[in-house]
């Protein structure tokens, strides 16, 4: 499967994906306990299980059965997907990825310390 063929989720899939990666395989009762309302509003579990079901179907996540419960998991890790998209919207070059994100004014200065760290770390390290 080539970088085109992968699978994009929608906001609300990407909230589902958000829970799964934040706190490992789940139940469809357990996910939607911890999905964040939308619009202030609580998202109904019959909502978070079709949408599993769904991203079964596109690739995004997958199931095991513990007895009567069907277990979810990512397909792939936040890390995969972060780089998925790095790929498909600035052809690999992080550095646009930041460039965009210092122009849209979206990285608060502490952060901007952060990455800073993390540059040096990454250049001892090689």
């Amino acid at each position: 499967m080539d970088a085109d063929d992968l699978p994009t989720p929608t906001p609300r899939e990407l909230e589902l994906l958000k829970v799964l990666w934040e706190h490992g395989p789940r139940s469809v009762a357990e996910v939607h306990r911890l999905v964040k309302p939308v619009d202030g509003k609580p998202v109904a579990q019959n909502t978070v299980q079709t949408l599993l079901r769904i991203m079964e179907t596109k690739g995004l996540v997958s199931h095991t059965v513990e007895g009567r419960t069907f277990i979810y998991r990512p397909v792939f890790s936040r890390e995969e997907s972060a780089s998925r998209f790095l790929d498909r919207v600035f052809d690999g070059a992080a550095s646009q990825l930041v460039m965009s994100l210092l122009k849209a004014e979206k990285i608060p200065p502490e952060e901007l310390e952060q990455l800073r760290q993390m540059v040096n770390e990454a250049r001892r390290k090689k």
